[in-house]
This record gives C-alpha cells, sequence and structure tokens, in this order.
C-alpha cells in the first residue's frame, strides 16, 4: 500500500468516524429512538430494529445524493460557509435542551406489518430532520461514501440502543446533557466547515 492509498484511506476512516459520532450524540433520545423504544416495548424487536435501519439506508442515501449533488453546483466556499451556518444552529439548539425537554413521550403504534409500520413511522419522521440534513451537510466537505457509512452505522447504533437498552442510558447519563454534548460537537463541525470559507 502506497502512501497515497494510505492517506485516502485514513481520510475515508477519519470522515466515518467524525459522521458517526456526530450523527450518533445529536440522534440519542430523538423521535425515531423513542419510536423504537416504544414500538420495542409491545412488539417484537427484530423487526423493529431491521425497519429503522432499512429507513436509515433510504433516508441517508437520499441525504448524500442531494449533498453531493450540491457540491456540484454550488462553489465550495458558498456550500461551506452555509454548512457553518447550520451546524452553528442545530449546535446552539442542541446546548438550549433543558431537563424538562426529557418528559415528552412518543405516541406507540400497533398493527400489522411491523417491519413496514416501522420504516414508515422512522422514515416520515426523520425526513428533512437535522440529522438528515447534516448528512447533507456533510457530504458537501467529506467524502460521500464515508459520510453514508458513518451516518447509516450511528443511526443504526441509536436504534439499536432504544430497542435493547431503551431507557438503562438515561438512568445514567440525563438526556438534555447527551443534547448540550452533541450541541458542542455540531459548533465544533461548525467552526471546521468555517475554516473552508476563508
Amino acid at each position: 500500500m502506497d502512501a497515497l492509498t494510505s492517506t485516502s484511506l485514513l481520510g475515508s476512516l477519519t470522515a466515518t468516524a467524525t459522521t458517526f459520532g456526530l450523527i450518533f450524540l445529536a440522534e440519542i433520545g430523538d423521535k425515531s429512538q423513542l419510536v423504537c423504544m416504544a414500538l420495542a416495548a409491545r412488539h417484537r424487536h427484530r423487526p423493529v430494529l431491521l425497519g429503522a435501519l432499512a429507513a436509515f439506508v433510504v433516508l441517508n442515501g437520499l441525504a448524500v445524493v442531494f449533498g453531493a449533488g450540491l457540491a456540484h453546483w454550488v462553489p465550495e466556499r458558498v456550500l461551506a460557509a452555509v454548512v457553518a451556518v447550520l451546524f452553528a444552529v442545530f449546535g446552539l439548539l442542541s446546548l438550549r435542551a433543558e431537563e424538562h425537554d426529557e418528559t415528552e413521550e412518543p405516541k406507540t403504534f400497533s398493527g400489522h406489518g411491523l417491519f413496514v409500520t416501522t420504516f414508515l413511522m422512522i422514515f416520515l419522521a426523520e425526513m428533512g430532520d437535522k440529522t438528515q440534513l447534516a448528512v447533507a451537510g456533510m457530504t458537501g466537505t467529506l467524502p460521500a461514501v464515508s459520510v453514508w457509512i458513518g451516518a447509516t452505522l450511528a443511526l443504526g447504533a441509536t436504534s439499536a440502543l432504544g430497542v435493547f437498552v431503551g431507557r438503562r442510558l438515561l438512568r445514567h447519563i440525563p438526556l438534555h446533557r447527551l443534547h448540550q454534548i452533541s450541541g458542542l460537537l455540531f459548533l465544533l463541525f461548525a467552526a471546521f466547515a468555517a475554516t473552508k470559507v476563508f
């Protein structure tokens, strides 16, 4: 393996890890994870998890295609500025999370076709959500495949936590603290994107 291939591989792995960490923290306690918790509490776990994973594969694919398309049509400096603003807004909103935000309960849903039900609920809940916009934004500055892999793994992991671990995590770390940590990461990523503007 030559130095160029090694550097490219390292860059791809770094982009995947960055995307994973950011999306994972941003999605902890979000509505898609709450939907998984609610469905898994009343139904079989496997169809819930598979339905959520399928929804995130499609959603992240759409976000990456949209973000990659923007990268070809919009100058890099303009795109970087937009991404910086988006991440700064997400970061500030996440930092404002307070303890009373943890009391919101998800609506449960019962019916046949649990896989399809979970897929549709997650797909509709996350379409245009901050994480999908974040994935689209990151595609403008990071390798598209790495962003897709990192985001899909992160959202799959948060869904698995929602299904298998449930509320145990929230007994140890308050939800609003997790949102605030994700807010700091969003702001750091905004600062990184802003460096490409100047």
